[in-house]
């Protein structure tokens, strides 16, 4: 079975509206790992390669034929700026899924916020910063959020890389995981990757 024809019918739709001519190779390549192995997956590639849809594409689809019993994807970005970019795309593609999206960083909806708390599905995207603020003030809230958190994707992890930052952010999910007991897959993304074996440590 090619992998187009495995991904959600939401996606497939999305795929022809935008006319997309093929898959990519790393959008091939990355479905085949989410799909075929319970493998973490780095994805390094130039800009504008498709490396989100590569992410994305496969880990919507198992996520749309298994939903999850909260937030399902936990999409960690650098800065807020991302976080509202990456929004704006993520809310095209989801358009047709029932999977929802919510953005948490100082300047999102704090009616959107305690919607997730309430309510917790789909994807969450936030900062390092905003998930450690998360976790600290609202910790029991934490457990039934993520309680079955599949995957934690961290996009730009090159800039995770350069600093206390990257520490910081492999502690938070530490305590996240003891917090709840979960061990979601990890996908990183990035353009820029010196040294790719550090990059997977």
């Amino acid at each position: 079975m090619d992998v187009f024809s495995r991904l959600a019918p939401f996606i497939q739709d999305f795929i022809y509206e935008n006319k997309w001519e093929e898959l990519r190779g790393i959008q091939v390549a990355a479905c085949e790992v989410i799909f075929d192995s319970d493998d973490n997956l780095l994805l390094s590639s130039g800009t504008a390669s498709g490396k989100t849809e590569a992410a994305f594409l496969p880990v919507l689809t198992e996520l749309y034929e298994k939903p999850s019993g909260s937030v399902g994807v936990l999409y960690i970005l650098p800065l807020k700026a991302l976080i509202n970019d990456q929004f704006k795309r993520m809310e095209q593609l989801l358009l047709d899924s029932n999977i929802p999206v919510t953005k948490w960083h100082g300047d999102a909806s704090v009616a959107q916020k305690n919607k997730l708390i309430k309510n917790p599905a789909g994807i969450l995207q936030i900062t390092p910063e905003s998930l450690e603020s998360l976790l600290i003030s609202k910790r029991g809230a934490c457990i039934s959020m993520f309680s079955d958190l599949r995957f934690v994707i961290i996009d730009e992890v090159h800039y995770f890389m350069r600093d206390d930052r990257g520490i910081q952010l492999l502690c938070i999910l530490e305590r996240l995981k003891r917090l709840t007991g979960v061990n979601p897959r990890r996908i990183g993304l990035s353009a820029t990757l010196g040294d790719v074996s550090l990059a997977k440590n």
